[in-house]
Formats: C-alpha cells, sequence, structure tokens
C-alpha cells in the first residue's frame, strides 16, 4: 500500500485552555427564554401536542448546558480523534482535514466515510476501529477514511461560492488517490449520502461501489404500483419537506443569518442541532434514550470550537435541491432506510437512479444518525451491504 504523499500532514485538534474557559463563561451567562407553552410527555396517537413540538424544551436544554458546563471532557474527544489519526492536506486551495485508519489486515478494502448536517466525523468515532480491526477474522476489514466536509471541522472554510456536492465528490476522489487509493468503497448519510450518490454517478472508474442511508429518486415519478407502505413513505417525506424543513430553507437561503447565532452563542448552537438529534433519532422523547450526552456535546464542541455554524450552514446555499436529475449510478449499491429517518425513498423509485441495487435493507430500529444510535448493527449493516457490493463488482 503506498504510503501518503508529502501532501498530506499529520494534524492534532487541540482547542486552548482559554477557549474551554470562554465556552463555559458564555454558558453560565447565558440568558434563556421561558419554557415553551405545551407540556405534555411523550403523548400517544392523537392526545395533542408533544414536549418538543415548539422545539427543544427549556428542562431539556437546562439539563444539557448544566452537563457541558460542568461534566463534559472535550480533551476526552481529543484524544478519541489523535488515536484514530488525524490529517489534512490542500486540495482546490483548501485545507481538507480528515481521520485514517489503516487497517493490518492484507486484504483490507479502502472505504472512504461522508458526514452530513448537523453531524461532523464525531458520528464515526465509535465504528472506525471495529471497520479496521474487526474482532471476527472473517468480517471485512477496510483501510477508512472519514474528511471533514468544506467548512466542517477542521477543514477549511471556503472564501467563495461553489463548493457543492459535485465538487466535493470531485474533491473526495483526489483525496483518496493521494492516500493512495485509487479504487474505493464510499458510504454516506444526509450530505454524505449525497455526495456518495454523485461519486458513484461521476466516478464510476474510481468508486467501486456504495452504501447509503439516502436515496434521492428521479423527479415525476408516480406512485402506481408501490405498497402502502412505500407509499407512505412518500407522504412522510413530502410532509417532512412542507412542514418540519425550515432549517433547511434558513439555512439554504439566509446561511450567513443564522450563522451569527451559532457563531457566537454555545446555547444558540446547542439547540438548533440538538433539535435535529431528537426530531430525526429512533426515540420516543429524548435522544439521549439512545444517544450519549457525551456523543453529542462531542459533535456540537466541535463545530463551537472551530467556529463552523455559519460555513457548515453555507451547503444548502451551495447544493440545497442540486443533484442532478440525470444522474444514473451504475456501480453496484447497497441502500439502507432507516425506520425513522427523515427521507426513506421507496425501491422502485430508488431503482430509477441507482441501477445496480444489490442489497436493499429496512431494519426496524434507527433513525437518522444510525452510526450513534444503533451502532453495532449500522458495522454489521454496513459490511454486509459493502460485501454485496464487492461481490457483484467482481
Amino acid at each position: 500500500m503506498p504510503r501518503p504523499t508529502s501532501d498530506v500532514q499529520a494534524f492534532e485538534a487541540h482547542a486552548t485552555d482559554a477557549d474551554l474557559d470562554d465556552l463555559r463563561a458564555r454558558l453560565t451567562a447565558a440568558r434563556l427564554p421561558e419554557a415553551e407553552t405545551v407540556h405534555r410527555a411523550a403523548p400517544g396517537p392523537g392526545s395533542g401536542p408533544g414536549r418538543w413540538d415548539q422545539g427543544v424544551p427549556l428542562a431539556d436544554l437546562v439539563e444539557v448546558v448544566n452537563y457541558w458546563r460542568t461534566g463534559y471532557d472535550w480533551r476526552s474527544f481529543e484524544a478519541r480523534l489523535h488515536g484514530i489519526g488525524q490529517f489534512r492536506t490542500t486540495i482546490d486551495d483548501l485545507g481538507i482535514h480528515f481521520l485514517h485508519r489503516r487497517s493490518t489486515r492484507a486484504d483490507a478494502t479502502p472505504l472512504l466515510l461522508t458526514h452530513g448536517w448537523p453531524g461532523s466525523v464525531a458520528e464515526f468515532v465509535d465504528v472506525v476501529d471495529e471497520l479496521a480491526e474487526p474482532q471476527d477474522a472473517d468480517a471485512p476489514a477496510f483501510h477508512v477514511v472519514v474528511p471533514s466536509l468544506p467548512g466542517f471541522g477542521y477543514s477549511d472554510k471556503p472564501a467563495t461560492t461553489g463548493w457543492g456536492t459535485e465538487r466535493i465528490a470531485a474533491a473526495w476522489v483526489r483525496l483518496m488517490g493521494r492516500l493512495g487509493y485509487v479504487k474505493f468503497l464510499a458510504h454516506g448519510g444526509d450530505w454524505g449520502g449525497n455526495i456518495t450518490t454523485v461519486l458513484g454517478g461521476r466516478f464510476p472508474e474510481h468508486v467501486l461501489g456504495i452504501h447509503t442511508t439516502f436515496a434521492e429518486a428521479p423527479p415525476g415519478l408516480t406512485t402506481v404500483g408501490l405498497t402502502a407502505t412505500e407509499r407512505q413513505w412518500t407522504e412522510d417525506t413530502r410532509h417532512f419537506w412542507r412542514h418540519r424543513a425550515a432549517y433547511a430553507k434558513q439555512q439554504a437561503t439566509r446561511p450567513q443569518t443564522i450563522g451569527y447565532s451559532l457563531v457566537d452563542s454555545p446555547v444558540g448552537l446547542l439547540a438548533w442541532i440538538l433539535d435535529k438529534f431528537a426530531e430525526w433519532s429512533d426515540t420516543e422523547d429524548s435522544p439521549f434514550e439512545r444517544i450519549s450526552m457525551d456523543r453529542v456535546l462531542d459533535d456540537v464542541t466541535l463545530y463551537w470550537m472551530t467556529r463552523t455554524g455559519a460555513s457548515a450552514a453555507r451547503i444548502y446555499y451551495e447544493s440545497h435541491n442540486s443533484l442532478d436529475p440525470e444522474l444514473r449510478v451504475d456501480v453496484p449499491s447497497a441502500i439502507t432506510m432507516y425506520p425513522r429517518d427523515i427521507e426513506k425513498c421507496p425501491r422502485p423509485w430508488a431503482g430509477q437512479r441507482y441501477r445496480r441495487i444489490v442489497r436493499w435493507a429496512s431494519p426496524e430500529t434507527g433513525g437518522h444518525f444510525p452510526s450513534l444510535e444503533v451502532p453495532d448493527y449500522f458495522v454489521k449493516d454496513l459490511r454486509e451491504g459493502l460485501a454485496a457490493v464487492l461481490a457483484a463488482h467482481g
């Protein structure tokens, strides 16, 4: 396996003590609004509004803020990133940060994992080691690469427009080549799934196949012939974009405006992101039913320390509704639709874009953040999907 080129430099994340002190001071001095005016706890069907119907409940936010201020350990997360291996390289004049965990297995296959919003590389820190060095000797092993999207985490913030998903996908091909991985597998969800789709469609000479929890069908397809469950999926997705996607419209049209709050107020940033962990996870009330508070704060604190609330939001400005309707993916594809994800695409529709679906999975549990919600199943599903992809690729 080729060694990294001289264009790749080792990197170590390390916030200053002054930045950590400033965060605690801002949390201590936070001005909070009054409580929401809905108070019912986790209602059943038809029993009225739920606690989260107006957003993050005050009591829940206060609990997380207090723990963030007094109990959360950012240094522990920095050490975990360092233990995996962090690097930076420059592509198209933009510094790109990434995690890189090489497997010791001679039969390992390069695997690119791409996060979305409001995620980050923090989504994958719990699964990288098991993917690279599986405890089961019969399980496939991977050389794992996890880049931070432009404007996210320790990647640079673009100073001009133009860093949409097509350009990011092209940059990822260059990144993998720079690491010696001319051919590789790709996985992603959310924006990472969009970028993974572009990778499979635009770069079949480099991409062996893809695994995605995101599938966007071409426009204009009919519901005729869909099952009742599949029709419900389409209705749920339509309802989401009409009634629950104000955050996306804000970030697609006025990312700079919301960015001031996200970069200046840690409580504002926490509420903006925690709302999505709550609404998009497979839980009945709190996201902490499945995801630890530490994992959520790893992600939120990464946004805070890198001051990327505005720059990360701009991916919506660059790429919202921009997936080429004519793009087709002919490399082998494995697709998983988690039941509580915000968008679920029927298989007949997905097949109009992803034309070699070699494995389709519809698990019974899990939402938008499966690597955090159901990490053991996520690893199992990813392995099985990529095994099917590799078998189809030959």
